[in-house]
């Protein structure tokens, strides 16, 4: 049940100061959660394909573990959304981090005993906190007006980057500490997984309050009730399908192509002499190009426009596949601009498909409506991430970065089509 009076919700609407007071509280709340839920999900991108590709002795399945933690986001996204939408942000995030890192603890147990069922198991429910990380973004533009959400979903993104680039350079530190307390070293990082979801879901329990998206629900109900806006336009609701079809196809497509190449790079520098801390770097710089420009981006986002940016995204992530598929195998250096550019193109489209979906619906469908899109955008992921290891190993890293990247235009014409549309309604 939703808290909070008729009384406080009046207050809020009649005093523009202490909403925004509450929206500042809601972005710092949630920019906590997301330093530690960075690091979080950067264990699984990591050291997942290495520890299959140990576990199994094939390459082959290389590309299952990031398939596995997709999927299994893909079943929390939709349970996070509906529990969000029921109970509130709090409730919903909260729960989902904690069960990433009941899945982290699952996978560290999995590799002291080598039992590859238990490994894909927690890699399931590890993907939980993948889906809430990706979620919370959305808490921040609860309370946002039209012209400050994409800037909303940048500023928590852009915090994520803190905990997201600090994992994999860690790789090597939790290596050796899973190694003294008798743990493989590959699980290292899993440790670091387990703790740092389950911090962000007892901060966003704890601080959280109150829920934003009840807060929101609440007004727009007020407001709905005492202004009698209960007309409705056909056109309006036309166009709010579109805006949610090309902000998911904008979502999707980035994240196959982002999670194809990401996943396949650590195994395709281990074949070529690169070391695990050459690996952590490389991701490094990939987690950081995905989230550091953030804010920058959603500025870029309300003001350019989301129709620009998602075209942008398009080119971003072509220029990574050409780049990636040309580098030398021995080029540290154009390795770390291929995946940057990866990283940056799913930043533009993430963030401007993200400002699409939150356009297109309303606070009393909202967090549901998210959470089943979030479940295609986790089935692309699991799709690019099995079929990368098996494309890998039938044909060659160089083919699978160029087919990512030449996916990626399938951007331009989807973007394109909307804006026509938009325009011969408006005409």
């Amino acid at each position: 049940m939703i808290s909070g009076s008729e009384d406080t919700i009046k207050n809020y609407i009649d005093s523009p100061s202490k909403l925004k007071k509450l929206y500042n509280h809601v972005l710092i709340v949630v920019s906590i959660s997301q330093i530690f839920g960075g690091a979080g999900l950067a264990a699984g991108i990591t050291v997942g394909a290495l520890i299959a590709q140990q576990m199994l002795g094939t390459d082959a399945y290389a590309g299952v573990p990031t398939a596995l933690f997709t999927l299994g986001s893909a079943g929390a996204a939709l349970f996070v959304g509906r529990l969000s939408q029921r109970y509130g942000r709090r409730t919903g995030l909260a729960t989902g981090f904690i069960l990433g890192g009941l899945g982290a603890i699952g996978v560290v147990i999995a590799a002291m005993v080598n039992s590859v069922i238990l490994l894909f198991a927690s890699l399931l429910i590890y993907g939980a906190g993948t889906a809430t990380n990706l979620q919370a973004r959305y808490a921040g533009t609860d309370l946002a007006n039209e012209k400050q959400r994409a800037t909303a979903v940048s500023m928590t993104m852009v915090m994520t980057t803190f905990g997201a680039v600090a994992g994999p350079n860690l790789v090597n530190v939790m290596g050796e500490f899973a190694a003294l307390i008798g743990v493989p070293s590959l699980a290292g990082p899993f440790i670091l997984a387990a703790a740092a979801y389950i911090l962000a879901g007892i901060v966003l329990f704890i601080m959280l309050r109150p829920d934003p998206l009840d807060i929101a629900k609440r007004i727009a109900a007020y407001k709905q009730q005492n202004e009698h806006e209960n007309d409705s336009n056909p056109v309006d609701q036309k166009y709010n399908k579109r805006g949610l079809a090309v902000g998911a196809t904008v979502m999707v497509l980035t994240q196959i192509v982002m999670v194809a190449i990401m996943t396949m790079t650590p195994v395709h520098m281990k074949h070529h002499g690169h070391g695990l801390g050459e690996v952590g770097v490389v991701i490094g710089f990939h987690i950081g190009s995905m989230y550091l420009p953030s804010l920058v981006t959603g500025v870029l986002v309300d003001k350019v426009g989301r129709t620009a940016m998602s075209i942008a995204s398009g080119f971003t992530l072509l220029l990574a596949g050409l780049v990636a598929a040309l580098a030398p195998s021995d080029s540290m250096i154009l390795l770390v601009i291929a995946l940057s550019l990866l990283g940056l193109g799913w930043n533009f489209g993430l963030i401007s498909g993200t400002a699409q979906i939150v356009d297109s619906t309303e606070s009393s469908t909202r967090a549901k409506v998210q959470g089943t899109l979030d479940v295609l955008i986790a089935l692309a992921g699991a799709s690019g991430g099995a079929l990368s290891g098996m494309m890998m190993a039938n044909t060659s890293y160089a083919a699978l970065s160029l087919t990512g990247g030449l996916l990626s235009l399938v951007l331009i014409p989807v973007v394109i089509w909307s804006t026509s549309n938009k325009v011969k309604n408006k005409g």
